[in-house]
């Protein structure tokens, strides 16, 4: 079962996929936004490339669980996601997942290596596999 997970953001949204056997996701790239709002033509080939069962969006909430001003757009984000195409989508816990998207990257390439692209479309496989990890089947 192959999944496609996003890392919403107002200017840039890091995409990855993975699927259930491995339980693994790996980045794929990043799509420009503006406001948060994304080229659908090009969500659309993904998609229609991937055809996954599940589509993740992370939730962005504050340290202590409460919502935040991005939670929100996050949320109509999944939202139009969920009609805009015939996929099941799901919001997924992201907290922290930057920080440790920025932590792998700078350790494998070093400050070299932290891009804006990288650090979205590695959240997202962190977003995807912290997914995996909670859910069975």
């Amino acid at each position: 079962m192959i999944a496609l997970a996003f890392d919403f953001g107002i200017k840039k949204i890091g995409v990855a996929v993975g699927e259930s056997i491995t339980k693994k996701g790996r980045p794929l790239n990043v799509l420009k936004a503006q406001n948060g709002d994304p080229n659908w033509n090009i969500l659309n080939n993904l998609i229609q490339y991937w055809q996954p069962k599940f589509i993740i969006v992370g939730l962005p909430l504050n340290i202590n669980g409460t919502k935040q001003n991005m939670t929100n757009k996050s949320e109509k984000f999944a939202n139009l996601l969920k009609c805009n195409f015939n996929v099941t989508v799901q919001m997924h816990d992201e907290r922290l997942t930057t920080v440790e998207a920025k932590s792998i990257i700078f350790k494998r390439d070093g400050f070299k290596g932290l891009k804006t692209e990288k650090i979205h479309s590695f959240a997202a496989t962190i977003i995807l596999e912290s997914w995996f990890s909670q859910n069975f089947f």
